[in-house]
């Protein structure tokens, strides 16, 4: 239940509804940091730090005793109370992290027993705004508006043009190929535009419905929405935080806070104040160090906790991460951009063109109305209107492509912006790596060194190879007996598992080595849990096979070394003295395996009876036995180190951004081959980054490769600094915090498995697997689409350049034209579209990621793409030419000169086709049938050529007749040369590519010899 009270100054018939409604529909107070602390105000009054365990709250109700504001004539306290917060831009979890609960509760004005009044909270609540991340706010612009605003592309407003004078001078089904094209493209967009809002949406849902709090001394459930800057809330186990909340009182609490810090273990709570830096910074601890903070959309995995709430709506964490998602524009891809530039040189030179031809004709004294026609007409030929829908098409086949490889491409033209990306920040944690925490080195006196654990992926299978020696050891066994007995996780019969991270790993390794669960011949009779300040997890437990009963215990090194006097070997020997030298043994042992970035676990026992807490609750006594140790890391994901190495060898840079510490992450960038020298060359810390300026940041960014302990405005920082240097970079992340530099990167990437929705909805590509060496895939798939798109707009601009020059040449000089109006058309229509089609689906050249990365704002249309246009027009301009040539002068009839004419550009055009297939590698390595739809397709235009030749319906149509098999191979021949011509040039380029060689075959053989070039 929640109750509602009347607004003081609103009147008793107020409507707390309506008051809800109208300051969401306004934005209300909470759309800035409504109650933002200035640190200088409220920092620890007193170096002697008030230590609130988890039954303090009596106590703090007892000393504290601030004054609430219980009833009307009060409300005047809370309001200077948060009129002060707005006085700083401070989050609140940043300031009160730094403060005792005693000092929190006092600055919020509330008795931790009691919680603040029922009026109170209204008034509170009028003041910070709804706990809501969704301000309801709205621009106005409607799906309607948004459908226009497409129209405003310059190639669309060129296509637009185009299908108006197509109309207008009678050319109709021109004009609706093109409308049909500029609907297409327009839609895509607009879907693309309308799903990439939904980003924001997402974040809501990281919001629970209902919560307890304690108001009027009472513990009641309302409304997450309803909560306000004072509530006492209340949460368990499986409990989402509905807000930022500084915690007053935990009992074993831990809480997973991944989306947000990026740590993949859950956190464990306490309640103590954070101390500053040791240089006396002003600047807050990084939010993985805030550990008496419970954050919005964060989970309670264990135990349960209370707090107060110090933040709510868009004044949390996870509030500003919306507010710099929302302040992110969407940025436009390199195709886009290259198809707006290439749409305005399209409409450039149709308007010479028009003027052009309209001058020539005035001055040979021709009428302007028919020579503005001409011109319009050639102008719109000239266009390759079915351009969009190439491409279009193009790129969602190769969507199709990257399905199949498991990546989901949300938005069209980011498959070929891969292509084009020569940064990627990735994030660690389940993508570079497994995202499971897994046993990968073991240490026992047995052996007295460290072992690699054999198979130390997430396979649950027997182990076998060195590792077995050491399995079948009884200290091994006395090991995982431990491990087990000290142990809360399970693994069900689904291989599922529950429990922590670090217990979980575990028990994985006593199924891969087949060792018997401790548990299984255990009965539990106590336990001591783990602590923050214990570092130790005690189990008294009696055997069901001898009776025995003894202490099991696991910890860290420097809190059970030190306890231990005996280390065991077998079960044979008897238990030795733990001197100073095997005390030396065991910690360079560990510090080895620790400095790799594992987390090592000692495990030691005891036969001295029942665990009986001591004062400090450290348990029974010292006298432990140690047995070993197990260093547990998040595995690398296989296949990384390898994708690593190929993208770096391709020119694209790797980039690591992590919330772990220093140590993990350049231990990971080592594994997998990202330059790393030291920790002060090519690494930096979020706490570095806060203390440079972006100009500064820019300067040393190439030379930085690991950002560690990093937060969301950081990656944003970092991704701007290395798009202000001009590269285009794509962004990997999984977590609530990576999805406003998801939005900003070029390209956002996001998991499939371990993403939040906030990330997914967010990135433009979407992991289905996890597997950052999907990412390489993916940029070899749009390295080859883009090399495809320039492959067919060369097929495409080389004929309608060639058709352009004959009409425009006969126009001028006043002979009849070489193709008519419905020739032109079979050309652009069935000849162009369906091989052009074809050619954007060539497969992917194998060594593909030799070449680099094409360059930010490097436009489509490039002068090596021109001068290959060019050649291509110019042999089927000359060609066409000499045929057109040779049948006036035989004085052929005018239908045969136009069935050999257009015949003869046809051919040119199919040959064309098969040159266009590749920049330097030869037909005949390509293999002239790799291409099978491109082969279908030229098979098909020929035979409607021959339909055209010899059926007599389309010859009355397209003005034709037959011809004798001499006439078509006598054109076969001829026609061919645009191939021969263009083999010439490919020969040339790979000679300059590699000198030296000894001729052709030499050539062929090096370039080609095992056909990935």
């Amino acid at each position: 239940m929640y109750a509602r009270v009347p607004t003081p100054g609103n009147g008793a018939d107020s409507d707390p509804e309506t008051d809800r409604r109208s300051d969401k529909k306004s934005g209300g107070p909470n759309a800035h940091y409504s109650h933002a602390i200035p640190l200088s105000t409220l920092l620890p009054t007193s170096n002697n730090t008030t230590t609130t365990s988890t039954a303090a709250t009596a106590n703090l109700s007892s000393t504290t005793q601030p004054q609430t504001t219980n009833n009307p004539s009060d409300q005047s306290t809370t309001h200077r109370l948060l009129v002060d917060f707005q006085t700083d831009g401070a989050s609140p979890s940043a300031v009160f992290t730094l403060k005792t609960p005693a000092e929190s509760l006092a600055a919020l004005a509330v008795d931790p027993v009691k919680g603040i009044a029922q009026l109170d909270a209204e008034y509170r609540r009028r003041t910070s705004g709804l706990n809501s991340l969704d301000d309801g706010s709205d621009d106005g612009e409607t799906l309607l508006a948004k459908f226009i605003e497409q129209f405003k592309n310059p190639m669309i407003l060129l296509l637009l043009a185009s299908a108006a004078v197509s109309l207008l001078v009678g050319e109709v089904e021109d004009a609706v190929s093109i409308t049909l094209a500029m609907v297409i493209v327009v839609t895509v967009a607009f879907v693309q535009e309308y799903r990439s809002e939904k980003s924001l949406e997402a974040l809501n849902t990281l919001l629970p419905h209902y919560c307890k709090v304690v108001r009027n001394s009472s513990t009641i459930k309302v409304l997450a929405e309803d909560l306000v800057p004072g509530d006492i809330c209340h949460l368990t186990a499986g409990d989402r935080i509905p807000a930022d909340i500084r915690l007053i009182t935990v009992n074993d609490a831990e809480l997973d806070e991944s989306s947000l810090t990026g740590e993949t273990k859950p956190m464990r709570k306490q309640v103590d104040a954070i101390e500053m830096g040791s240089s006396g910074s002003q600047s807050a601890p990084p939010l993985a160090e805030r550990t008496n903070i419970a954050f919005m959309g964060s989970l309670l995995r264990n135990g349960n906790c209370s707090g107060v709430v110090i933040g709510t709506g868009k004044n949390t964490e996870i509030g500003h991460v919306f507010t710099m998602m929302k302040g992110v524009e969407t940025r436009k891809t390199p195709l886009q951009a290259s198809m707006d530039e290439l749409g305005k040189q399209l409409s450039l030179m149709s308007m010479l063109l028009i003027l052009v031809i309209v001058l020539i004709g005035v001055y040979q004294g021709r009428p302007m109305l028919e020579m503005f026609t001409i011109g319009v007409s050639l102008a719109v030929a000239a266009i390759p209107e079915g351009l969009p829908i190439v491409v279009t098409v193009t790129l969602a086949l190769g969507v199709l492509r990257m399905a199949g490889r498991h990546a989901i491409i949300k938005k069209l033209p980011s498959v070929e912006s891969l292509g084009s990306v020569n940064v990627i920040c990735v994030d660690k944690t389940g993508t570079l790596t497994m995202n499971r925490m897994t046993a990968t080195r073991v240490f026992t006196m047995r052996e007295r060194g460290v072992v690699d654990v054999v198979a130390a992926g997430s396979s649950l299978g027997k182990t076998d190879g060195a590792f077995a020696k050491t399995v079948r050891t009884a200290a091994f066994h006395q090991l995982i007996r431990i491990a087990t007995v000290c142990n809360n996780a399970r693994i069900d019969n689904a291989r599922e598992s529950i429990g922590q991270p670090t217990e979980v790993s575990l028990l994985e390794l006593a199924h891969k080595t087949n060792v018997e669960d401790g548990r299984s011949t255990h009965t539990r009779i106590s336990e001591i849990p783990f602590s923050s300040e214990r570092k130790l997890m005690s189990v008294t437990a009696q055997s069901t096979i001898t009776g025995q009963t003894n202490i099991y215990v696991k910890g860290s090194l420097d809190s059970l070394l030190d306890r231990c006097n005996r280390y065991f070997v077998s079960e044979n020997e008897p238990l030795r003295a733990l001197d100073g030298a095997t005390r030396s043994l065991i910690r360079a042992q560990h510090e080895d395996v620790a400095k790799h970035g594992l987390r090592c676990l000692l495990f030691a026992y005891s036969e001295s009876g029942v665990v009986v807490a001591d004062a400090n609750g450290d348990g029974v006594g010292g006298d432990y036995v140690f047995v070993g140790f197990v260093g547990m890391t998040d595995p690398v994901r296989p296949g990384t180190a390898a994708a690593v190495n190929r993208l770096i060898g391709g020119g694209v840079r790797v980039v690591m951004l992590t919330g772990d510490s220093d140590d993990t992450a350049g231990a990971i960038a080592r594994e997998i081959g990202i330059p790393v020298n030291n920790k002060m060359q090519g690494m930096m810390s979020g706490a570095d980054l806060d203390g440079v300026d972006d100009m500064y940041l820019e300067e040393i960014i190439d030379n930085i490769n690991v950002f560690y302990r990093v937060t969301p405005k950081h990656k944003m920082s970092i991704v701007r600094a290395l798009q202000s240097k001009g590269y285009n970079v794509a962004m990997t992340g999984d977590g609530v915090n990576d999805a406003p530099a998801l939005r900003l990167a070029d390209i956002g990437i996001s998991m499939g498995k371990s993403g939040t929705d906030v990330s997914k909805e967010a990135a433009d590509m979407i992991l289905v697997n996890d597997d950052f060496a999907t990412i390489l895939y993916a940029i070899e798939e749009g390295k080859s689409i883009f090399y495809n798109i320039q492959n067919f707009l060369r097929f495409q601009l080389s004929t309608s350049i060639a058709a352009l020059t004959l009409v425009a040449g006969a126009t001028l000089f006043g002979f009849a034209n070489p193709l008519n109006a419905m020739q032109i058309l079979w050309i652009n229509i069935i000849c162009d579209g369906p091989v052009a089609q074809s050619l954007g689906v060539e497969l992917v050249d194998p060594d593909i990621m030799k070449k680099p990365p094409r360059a930010k704002g490097q436009p489509i249309i490039t002068k090596a793409l021109v001068y290959r246009v060019l050649l291509s027009a110019f042999c089927i301009v000359f060609g066409t030419l000499f045929v057109y040539r040779q049948e006036l002068a035989a004085e052929s009839s005018a239908a045969r000169i136009t069935t050999m004419t257009f015949t003869c550009f046809v051919l040119f055009d199919m040959f064309n086709s098969l040159a266009c297939r590749s920049v330097s590698r030869s037909i005949f390595i390509l293999g002239p049938f790799t291409n099978q739809m491109l082969n279908i397709a030229v098979v098909l235009c020929l035979c409607g050529q021959l339909l055209v030749i010899y059926q007599p319906f389309f010859q009355a149509i397209f003005q034709t007749e037959a011809l004798r098999l001499s006439d078509l191979m006598y054109l076969v021949c001829l026609t061919s040369s645009v191939l021969w011509v263009d083999e010439g040039r490919k020969f040339l380029k790979r000679r300059r590519l590699y000198p030296g060689g000894r001729g052709a075959a030499d050539t062929f053989g090096k370039y080609f010899g095992d056909s990935k070039v």
